[in-house]
C-alpha cells in the first residue's frame, strides 16, 4: 500500500463521516475533499476539476432547466388533473402509474438520470396537486429509475449486451455472445419486487417532510402558480420538452450526445421565454452540482491511486477458487454494489467486468450470470450522491440529506442483493 493510497483512504473516510454528520453543507464537504485530494497529490488539477466539464454535470444542470420549463406549462397541471380524474382521485393509483412509466422509460434510455429528469416534474406536480409530501415519493421513484434500468430486452439492454460481448471476446471467450434476453431472463423478478417496494414500503420509510429545503420549485402553491405563460409560449414550452425527450430516447440514431440534446433544450426554454434567465439559473441546484463534482474528484482519486482496485482485488482474492455459484454471485454483486456507492457506476463496471471474466476463465465458469450480477451491482446503487447523478437530483427534488437517503433506502438495499444473487445464479449458474 503506497502513501498516496493511505492518504486517499483517510480523506475518503473523513468525507463520508462529514456527509453523515451533516454539520456543514454537503457541497462544502465535497469541495474541501476535492481540495485536500489535490493538495496531497492524490489527484492532479485536471482530474480534480474534470467534474466541472463532465458530461453528466452538464446533463444534470440543463435537464433541471428543461424540467423547470415544463413545470411552468399548463400541460403539467392538465395531466395531473386528468390522471387524478381517471384514477377517481386516487393518488396511489396515479403514483403507481408514474412508477410504471419510469420502469418502462429506463429500458429505452440508458441513463437513469435522464429518465428521472423526465418523470420527476410530473410526479412533483402530482404530489403538489394532491397535497402530498414530495419527500415521501421522489426517492422511491428514483430507485425505480435506477434499479429497473436495462432489464427488458429493449434499447438499453441491447446497448449493454453489445459492450459485454466485446469484453468477452477480448478476454478469450470467443464464440460466446451476451444476448439482450439474458437481462430479462436473469433479472425480470426485480421489476415486480422494486415496484412493490416503491408503491407500498418506500413511502413509509422516507421522511414525511423535507429534511432540507426543496430548491427546484416552489412547493406551497403547486405548479399552477408557475403556469402563467402566454398561449404561444406555453405551447412552445410543451413542444421543446417533448422534442427534447424524444431526441434523448433516439440520441444514438440521431448521432448526438445526450448532454448536447439537453443543453439545446434548456437554451430553447430560455430563448422562447418559457423560463427567464434569472429563473433558469435559480432553478439549477448549484449545491448538488458542486456535491457531484466533488464526488467525481473522490472517485477519480480512488481510481488513480489504485485504492479502488486494491479494495476490489483484496475482496476478490478472499474467496478465490470457490466453485459455489452463490458465493461467486455474492462476490461479484456485493463488491461492485458497495464500491458504486462511492464511485461512478460506469467506472466500477469497467473495473469488475474484466476481473469477473478473468476469474471465470481461471475457474472454467460460464460468465453470463456473473457479468449480469456485476452490471446489476454497479447500477443498483443509490445510497450516496456519488453512485449516480440521479441521486443528487432526487435529493434536490425531495429535500433529502445523506442520512435520510440511507434511512429511506436500507430495506431495498438488503432486498436487491438477496433477490439478484439467489435468482440469477439459479437461472444462469456459473457451473
Amino acid at each position: 500500500m503506497t502513501t498516496q493510497m493511505i492518504i486517499c483512504l483517510v480523506i475518503f473516510a473523513i468525507t463520508l463521516v462529514s456527509y453523515m454528520l451533516n454539520k456543514i453543507p454537503m457541497w462544502l464537504t465535497a469541495m474541501l475533499s476535492m481540495a485536500a485530494l489535490y493538495f496531497t497529490g492524490c489527484v492532479d488539477a485536471d482530474t480534480a476539476l474534470s467534474g466541472f466539464a463532465n458530461t453528466n454535470t452538464i446533463l444534470m444542470a440543463t435537464m433541471f432547466v428543461v424540467a423547470s420549463g415544463f413545470r411552468r406549462t399548463s400541460l403539467v397541471q392538465t395531466m395531473c388533473s386528468a390522471i387524478m380524474k381517471l384514477t377517481r382521485g386516487s393518488f396511489k393509483v396515479a403514483y403507481f402509474g408514474y412508477l410504471l412509466v419510469a420502469a418502462l422509460l429506463t429500458n429505452f434510455i440508458a441513463s437513469p438520470m435522464v429518465v428521472y429528469a423526465i418523470v420527476s416534474p410530473l410526479l412533483a406536480a402530482l404530489c403538489d396537486t394532491a397535497n402530498e409530501s414530495r419527500s415521501k415519493y421522489m426517492f422511491p421513484a428514483m430507485v425505480v429509475c435506477v434499479s429497473c434500468c436495462g432489464i427488458l430486452p429493449l434499447p438499453t439492454a441491447i446497448q449493454m449486451a453489445g459492450q459485454f460481448t466485446g469484453f468477452m471476446e477480448s478476454y478469450g471467450f470467443t464464440g460466446m455472445t451476451f444476448d439482450p434476453i439474458y437481462f430479462f431472463k436473469g433479472a425480470w423478478i426485480i421489476l415486480p419486487v422494486v415496484l412493490a417496494w416503491a408503491t407500498f414500503l418506500g413511502p413509509k420509510q422516507t421522511p414525511a417532510n423535507p429534511v432540507v429545503p426543496i430548491q427546484t420549485a416552489a412547493k406551497s402553491n403547486g405548479p399552477s402558480t408557475e403556469s402563467q405563460l402566454s398561449p404561444l409560449v406555453d405551447k412552445l414550452g410543451i413542444v421543446v420538452f417533448f422534442a427534447t425527450i424524444l431526441c434523448l430516447i433516439f440520441s444514438a440514431q440521431l448521432g448526438q450526445q445526450t448532454w448536447f440534446i439537453a443543453l439545446a433544450g434548456s437554451l430553447l426554454m430560455v430563448l422562447f421565454g418559457v423560463v427567464d434567465s434569472k429563473n433558469a439559473l435559480r432553478d439549477i441546484p448549484w449545491d448538488m452540482l458542486m456535491l457531484f463534482v466533488g464526488a467525481l474528484a473522490l472517485g477519480g482519486a480512488l481510481t488513480s491511486t489504485g485504492a479502488g482496485d486494491m479494495i476490489g482485488n483484496a475482496l476478490a482474492t478472499a474467496v478465490g477458487g470457490t466453485h459455489n455459484n452463490y458465493v461467486l454471485g455474492a462476490l461479484f454483486f456485493i463488491i461492485p454494489f458497495i464500491l458504486t456507492q462511492f464511485m461512478l457506476n460506469r467506472s466500477v463496471s469497467a473495473v469488475f467486468v474484466p476481473i469477473c471474466l478473468l476469474t471465470c476463465s481461471a475457474l472454467g465458469a460460464n460468465p453470463v450470470g456473473l457479468i449480469l450480477l456485476v452490471n446489476a451491482g454497479s447500477l443498483t446503487a443509490f445510497l450516496t450522491p456519488m453512485a449516480t447523478p440521479a441521486v443528487p437530483m432526487c435529493m434536490a427534488d425531495g429535500g433529502y440529506d445523506l442520512k435520510s437517503i440511507i434511512k429511506s433506502g436500507w430495506l431495498i438495499t438488503i432486498i436487491l442483493p438477496i433477490v439478484y444473487i439467489f435468482y440469477t445464479m439459479t437461472v444462469l449458474p456459473a457451473f
